[in-house]
């Protein structure tokens, strides 16, 4: 296995449980307004538009913006179809929800044991004052906060990876990038990175989640207590 200095952490679905923390906090918000709706639902539909958003980005199709513009854009979408008009103030609670999410109960003894033998980074498309507030709320022991808002891209494009590497001053194949989704962790491979798969089958409720076996890694494990395992902690 190759000398990893730096471990690179996906957020959302990875580390964090963004469904169950999106629904219950969009159920709180509806019923504050008298309002009866599929939370769930509302969060499968929101976090649906999260990759094709961040696409139109990539592609040039709109200047760069950070993550709470394109999460306002994509929930004025899905609450106009539903023909819902709730107020601003509203849609901007609605919008920090992405902010506090609940960590998987592996998560933080996982990092940090994971912390005492590498530098544990969160790298996410989170905007860097979102990353800042869910990593304090959600009480996660990462060394540094490593935001695609710093390289102005989204991943999976190749300068997040590379500017994460960059700042940390490392090279690429000395950060293994530690993921659920198949398309994040084949950015990073294509950036150079290590790449390890960590199952969350929860991630979507219902609807499924990556499994292992649908992507070249370096490392699988079930959760992050078995990463730390594998790499040695």
């Amino acid at each position: 296995m190759p000398e990893y200095r730096v471990l690179a952490f996906d957020i959302f679905g990875t580390t964090v449980d963004w469904r169950t923390g999106v629904a219950e906090q969009v159920a709180e918000i509806a019923a504050a307004q008298g309002v009866s709706l599929d939370a769930e639902a509302v969060a499968d539909d929101w976090r649906g538009r999260y990759l094709p958003s961040m696409r139109r980005v990539n592609d040039g199709e709109r200047g760069w913006t950070y993550l709470d513009t394109l999460h306002r854009e994509s929930l004025d979408e899905l609450l106009a179809e539903r023909g819902l008009d709730f107020p601003e103030d509203v849609r901007r609670a609605l919008v920090r929800a992405w902010h506090r999410l609940p960590a998987w109960p592996d998560s933080v003894p996982g990092l940090a044991r994971l912390r005492e033998k590498y530098v544990v980074a969160a790298l996410s498309n989170g905007g860097f004052s979102l990353l800042t507030n869910l990593i304090k709320a959600a009480g996660l022991p990462f060394d540094c906060v490593l935001s695609a808002e710093l390289a102005r891209r989204y991943k999976p494009a190749p300068e997040p990876y590379l500017t994460a590497a960059e700042l940390l001053d490392v090279r690429s194949e000395e950060v293994l990038m530690v993921a659920c989704h198949s398309w994040d962790l084949d950015g990073a491979r294509a950036a150079g990175l290590g790449t390890a798969f960590v199952e969350r089958p929860r991630e979507k409720g219902p609807h499924g989640a990556d499994r292992p076996g649908e992507v070249e890694v370096d490392v699988t494990a079930g959760d992050f207590t078995e990463l730390a395992d594998r790499l040695g902690c």
